[in-house]
């Protein structure tokens, strides 16, 4: 049974949005903070490893390509955890034993992701917050396209400032 619909009286009805203003910004710096996308920003590609793959291997390919923090993601490629210069630190430096446990066992789980379409102002927010130093940018499937990295994000602000 199809619901009847009350006519609409001219003048009952007022979009809140058709006198939208758009949003004053107190600088540039805050304009670009909340209005470009994060894959503006350069995003760094990212290495990423099976769960699997044991500590010494992933400290190897980190050595190898000069990175200091590698995605850790299924089959899928999305992300399960990180492993970072920070895991190698407080986790692995000084345990001879864990160098040949897959890297599941010290990784960071369950990280806080970013869409490539977020704001660098939520993606700042997130690393600050959480203190990470790397965030992985993920597209609308959650898959990881990037990594987002201290130096981009200084690159990004020093080229959009002068």
């Amino acid at each position: 049974m199809a619901r009847k619909r009350n006519p609409v009286t001219p003048g009952e009805f007022e979009d809140p949005l058709h006198n939208y203003d758009p949003p004053m910004y107190e600088d540039e710096l805050e304009r670009l903070l909340c209005e470009t996308e994060v894959k503006s920003m350069r995003i760094t590609p990212v290495h990423c490893v099976s769960k699997e793959m044991t500590v010494t291997d992933v400290l190897d390919l980190m050595w190898t390509k000069e990175t200091s923090c590698v995605v850790v993601t299924d089959e899928a490629n999305k992300p399960l955890g990180v492993f970072s210069s920070k895991d190698v630190l407080y986790k692995v430096a000084g345990n001879d034993e864990l160098r040949d446990q897959p890297v599941e066992a010290v990784m960071s789980p369950n990280p806080r992701t970013v869409y490539a379409t977020d704001c660098p102002a939520k993606a700042l927010n997130l690393m600050a917050i959480g203190g990470f130093r790397h965030i992985p940018v993920v597209d609308v499937d959650g898959k990881v396209v990037g990594m987002l990295a201290p130096r981009r994000t200084t690159e990004f602000l020093e080229a959009h400032m002068h």
